[in-house]
């Protein structure tokens, strides 16, 4: 399974990727091993994930989320129900 995820930052962004395993990249991000943008901005928490059977979908749903607003990013994070 590959999975587009949200994170929320410490600093009150958010942050857009995808992964295989939700668990060992949100363990990875609050290292500061993960993305460049959120080692400065932990400690990050899961808010939102989709899940998918092809790493081409979760990555189109990856670029997806983040050509969206804020405003309709909060929309999905409020409206999120557990994928896993």
């Amino acid at each position: 399974m590959y999975y587009t995820y949200i994170l929320a930052c410490a600093d009150g962004t958010l942050y857009t990727g995808w992964t295989t395993d939700l668990v060992r990249r949100l363990a990875v991000h609050n290292a500061g091993k993960g993305a460049k943008y959120t080692r400065s901005r932990r400690p990050v928490v899961l808010r939102y994930a989709e899940r998918f059977s092809s790493r081409e979908k979760a990555m189109g749903r990856e670029r997806e989320i983040k050509a969206l607003p804020r405003r309709a990013k909060l929309a999905l994070i409020h409206n999120f129900q557990t994928v896993v």
